[in-house]
């Protein structure tokens, strides 16, 4: 018997299985690449990470919304197209919370699917890698859906950094957020160093967290040339995190090869910007099957191991990069990926991970620091 309280919604994935639910947030239909994420804490972070443009997000959590939505915590304008979850909460308690989860999603255009069982999708998505779908809280036949699924374009070949990227260049001081920092040395600098960062979707707490270290950020947009980042004389130059496809994006790999090779500025680049890294000195990237999204994927070498906060579908071939140049630091050590790299001889280095950790675990925050102190070597 259909619940006259609530308005029915369904997802139908591109293989034809539906699973049919109930609407939350916006009203309408979206399509997208479907995909989970692990995490228990954090979902403002996660879904307004510019890095899941164009997917509809499911958590694995099996309760989404019941601390709000705060005026702190989203990570740009940008967000998912819509969100999959087995209960969420209409009633919000926690000090910062300042409007319902329901409403957001709302004012967002999110689209909300609640009441299936994410634990048989997530199976499906782990068998069967992630793939495209439908979220629709219309009347939508199921041979409907499944024809905009066959007209939609997978993930592969899409270069959607350009779409997430600021369309001007702009000045970035704001300091992390919290109080869990100790100030270092480098934040108490008058003398700030100065970053220019390519912006190929990038969050704010990893503008935060290089101010909190010290610096002060120059965003350019991801299609910025060579002249447009030495123009402005950087004491260090910074590659962000971003949606698609890194092989799509042929503007950030010929700027990455341009400064590999000038090589006398301290590069640093995180998650897109550590696979354009690798497309820059050779190297060939490929789709994960289901990716890494979560705040509990433990990177490492060496008996050295961080818990680390990722958000990726694509990874580097670790065959393809020359030995002579590229030195790999960090294997994700669920599954042996590569999860950072250095350039031998050059400043030059990238995680594929978070270190900033907006959510996550805090191990990996040295890696700012490590940048800094590459710059102040230089200066």
């Amino acid at each position: 018997m259909i619940n006259p309280y609530k308005k029915n919604a369904k997802l139908v994935l591109s293989n034809g299985i539906i699973f049919p639910g109930f609407s939350f947030g916006a009203s309408g239909t979206a399509v997208g690449e479907i995909v989970f994420n692990t995490g228990m804490t954090g979902y403002q972070e996660v879904i307004t990470d510019p890095s899941y443009y164009g997917q509809i997000l499911t958590f694995t959590y099996p309760e989404i919304g019941n601390t709000g939505i705060n005026l702190e915590d989203s990570e740009s304008c940008n967000s998912v197209k819509g969100i999959i979850v087995r209960n969420y909460s209409s009633n919000n308690s926690n000090w910062r919370s300042l409007n319902n989860f329901d409403q957001w999603l709302v004012e967002k255009n999110i689209i909300g699917l609640y009441g299936i069982d994410t634990r048989a999708l997530v199976k499906i998505l782990r068998s069967y890698g992630s793939m495209n779908g439908v979220l629709t809280s219309e009347d939508n036949p199921v041979e409907s859906c499944l024809k905009i699924i066959d007209e939609t374009p997978k993930m592969e070949g899409l270069n959607l950094s350009k779409l997430v990227s600021t369309k001007q260049k702009y000045l970035w001081r704001n300091p992390t957020e919290t109080n869990f920092d100790v100030r270092t040395r480098y934040s108490e600098n008058a003398n700030k160093l100065k970053i220019v960062a390519i912006d190929f979707g990038i969050k704010k707490s990893i503008l935060n967290r290089l101010v909190s270290h010290g610096c002060e950020i120059l965003v350019l947009p991801s299609q910025s040339s060579l002249k447009d980042v030495l123009s402005n004389n950087p004491d260090g130059i910074f590659f962000s995190n971003g949606p698609g496809d890194p092989s799509s994006v042929s503007e950030g790999i010929d700027l990455a090869r341009s400064l590999i090779e000038y090589g006398q500025i301290p590069m640093f680049g995180i998650c897109l910007g550590h696979q354009i890294f690798g497309l820059a000195l050779g190297g060939s990237t490929y789709k994960l099957p289901f990716g890494h999204r979560g705040l509990n994927h433990p990177c490492g070498k060496d008996n050295k191991i961080e818990i680390t906060s990722q958000n990726h579908g694509f990874a580097i071939d670790p065959n393809s990069l020359s030995k002579d140049i590229v030195k790999l630091t960090h294997y994700n050590l669920n599954d042996n990926t590569v999860a950072g790299l250095e350039v031998r001889n050059k400043p030059i280095f990238s995680v594929q991970y978070h270190p900033e950790a907006g959510p996550g675990p805090h191990d990996s925050d040295y890696l700012f620091k490590k940048f800094v102190s590459l710059m102040l070597e230089r200066c």
